[in-house]
């Protein structure tokens, strides 16, 4: 009977209070590493803010430009009334251990080129952040390459994928530290009010020293339709700056078509229902579909396109480098070859592959954001 009350009244309260206890340090302790990160980062960083300047940038959050599975964004003004940004709210949920906070500060806080997206600044106050970026007026890529109607001329689709590939570079060899994306996909490239183009989002993005030729990383990252095959096996190669060039592959097929690469509208049994194996057999002439072949594309199309399938071999040392990429859509396209078969042309290997590793039992989630998936092997 003693100790059935000691159980009750005494163990039992100890036993909350102390997973409490432990459940407040750990969050606290969180939050202390990443407020220690921001101090160092306000030295060398973007600017850092107060909620309640925020609050008043935007005027109480009145203009709400998006949401997705990271939060919302709201345009701003900042306080001079001259420079307008897009302030990104970020859920607590998505950010409790601030890793991808950190991730996105560290990264494109120390960046400055004409086709990375600027970080204005950002705001750290417990669990309530924020980032502050440039506004981008004319918005993401994918409104646009997916519309019923073309809105770009072949020319100024070209200069785009260019301007696409001079950010992704950028970010392998113009910094101290090469900056892996493993998230390049149309909704993360955003467009200024002369449709420059501008690489976005590095939630999902990683530092790595430049002598650095493969990378250890066991996390499956990116948006499933333009995750590179070495991330879901190592049999394709290593995980490396080509695991971006492969992205970038896909994202210039879906430029030159109009449609995305694996596109659910059409008939799954269909030849062409996952885009890239019906441009192949349109570059090659062995299937006619729509069109009658590589005749009736234009040549930047066909441009766009071969240099799509040379970026998405699927072994990864098949590839271009991203600065080689440049030297092709730069160059004639009548210097360019076609590349060899890759075998998912065969069928759908990569959508039935990423399908089943996505449902394996052996994953767990760690972050959802728009499509954009990071796993990692119990």
């Amino acid at each position: 009977m003693y100790y059935a009350v000691l159980c009750r009244f005494v163990l039992v309260p100890l036993a909350i209070l102390t997973f409490l206890a432990h459940k407040y340090w750990k969050t606290r302790l969180a939050i202390d590493a990443v407020e220690k990160f921001l101090q160092m980062q306000q030295v060398l960083g973007p600017t850092r803010y107060a909620y309640t300047d925020l609050t008043a940038v935007t005027s109480h959050f009145r203009d709400k430009l998006g949401q997705g599975g990271y939060g919302s964004v709201y345009k701003g003004v900042l306080l001079s009334g001259d420079v307008h940004v897009a302030v990104k709210m970020l859920n607590g949920a998505s950010t409790y251990d601030g890793e991808e906070f950190i991730s996105e500060v560290s990264t494109i806080g120390r960046i400055h080129h004409v086709n990375v997206v600027r970080l204005v600044g950002f705001c750290s106050e417990e669990l309530r952040r924020a980032l502050v970026y440039e506004y981008m007026p004319q918005g993401s890529l994918d409104k646009y390459i997916f519309s019923s109607e073309r809105s770009f001329s072949w020319d100024k689709l070209n200069e785009i994928a260019i301007g696409i590939a001079r950010g992704i570079n950028y970010l392998h060899q113009g910094c101290d530290m090469q900056i892996l994306h493993f998230d390049i996909k149309p909704h993360n490239i955003l467009l200024d009010d002369n449709f420059v183009p501008k690489v976005a989002d590095f939630g999902l993005a990683k530092l790595y020293p430049r002598n650095k030729s493969f990378v250890s990383d066991r996390a499956l990252r990116g948006t499933v339709g333009y995750i590179a095959p070495e991330m879901v096996s190592r049999s394709f190669g290593v995980i490396s700056s080509k695991c971006d060039v492969y992205s970038f592959g896909m994202l210039l097929l879906e430029m030159a078509g109009g449609r995305r690469n694996a596109d659910p509208n059409t008939n799954p049994n269909a030849s062409q229902s996952y885009y890239p194996s019906w441009v192949y057999g349109q570059l090659t002439g062995e299937q006619v579909g729509e069109t009658s072949g590589a005749a009736d594309m234009h040549e930047l199309q066909k441009k766009l396109c071969l240099v799509g399938l040379w970026c998405i071999q699927m072994k990864s040392h098949d590839r271009p480098t991203m600065s080689e990429t440049i030297e092709m859509l730069e160059g004639d396209v009548n210097a360019l070859q076609v590349p060899p078969r890759p075998f998912f042309c065969d069928g759908d290997f990569m959508p039935n592959v990423m399908d089943s590793y996505l449902h394996s039992s052996e994953l767990t989630a760690i972050s959802e954001d728009d499509g954009a998936i990071e796993f990692a092997s119990n």
